[in-house]
């Protein structure tokens, strides 16, 4: 009776259960291939806690009927949801836009002097899939641009193996037919804020002032963030091109840029 008069039918249960065995596989997925973000422990936690719901529904339901406060709780609850996803879906279309208008734009701002390629993470001192698009989106943009720089932008993951990004990826690029005397390693940052910051720095040390054109090379759903703090480090004259994010990791990619642009905005990044 409980358990119908607060919408646990069977299907509810069902979709809910089904909802989040998909939510918490694909977290389980990929954090087995070495991934591990806000944006897939974050639809992981929720895959299990809708398991969780679907499978103790009537005990939630006595629980929730007992005292009016729980009830009232119970839907504050649902709503604040409710809009959270409606505000990541919206996101997420701005996101699109985003990406079917980016082109690298250097004609605008003038051939580059330097390339920017940024790191993405190095699960196990490897190049990931998505690290590998930016390398050869990078590749491309070196190749269409050869008087160009190339500075690969990435320290030492938190908790990984003992090796740098800047290290990985300018392995991979020497590996692909990079120049060796074109390379430029930056191997501090930990951060997009911090790779700006100090390929600034680096990129001086070069010869290479803010003011000279200056290409970033990173994903898709990153490069409108990236471009925003690369102005904010002093880069003057940007153009940007974006690499395609694999498919696999695409959306938990966007969901954990939707929390870096709250965060960006509140540490005062752009």
């Amino acid at each position: 009776m409980i358990d119908k008069q607060y919408g646990g039918k069977p299907a509810w249960r069902l979709a809910m259960a089904v909802v989040g065995a998909l939510l918490a596989g694909d977290g389980i997925a990929l954090m087995l291939m070495g991934v591990f973000n806000f944006g897939i422990v974050l639809p992981f936690s929720l895959g299990v806690a809708l398991m969780g719901l679907a499978w103790r529904w009537a005990a939630i339901a006595r629980w929730r009927a007992a005292v009016p406060w729980r009830r009232w709780l119970w839907h504050a609850g649902w709503a604040g949801l409710i809009v959270w996803l409606a505000s990541v879906a919206m996101f997420f279309q701005h996101m699109r836009h985003g990406i079917a208008d980016l082109a690298p734009n250097a004609s605008a701002a003038g051939a580059p002097v330097a390339i920017v390629i940024l790191g993405s993470g190095s699960p196990n001192c490897e190049v990931s899939r998505t690290l590998a698009a930016r390398l050869d989106e990078g590749l491309q943009q070196a190749s269409r641009f050869p008087a160009a720089s190339v500075v690969v932008s990435g320290g030492q993951d938190f908790g990984r193996l003992p090796c740098t990004e800047a290290g990985i990826m300018g392995d991979y690029l020497l590996a692909h037919g990079l120049a060796p005397d074109r390379l430029i390693r930056e191997d501090r940052s930990t951060s997009t804020a911090e790779n700006m910051q100090f390929s600034r720095e680096i990129l001086a040390q070069h010869g290479v002032r803010a003011t000279d054109p200056v290409m970033v090379v990173t994903s898709d759903f990153h490069l409108l963030r990236a471009e925003r703090i690369a102005r904010k480090a002093g880069f003057t004259t940007l153009s940007g091109a974006a690499a395609a994010t694999p498919l696999y990791i695409r959306y938990n990619a966007w969901l954990r840029e939707y929390f870096a642009y709250i965060s960006g905005w509140v540490l005062g990044e752009y």
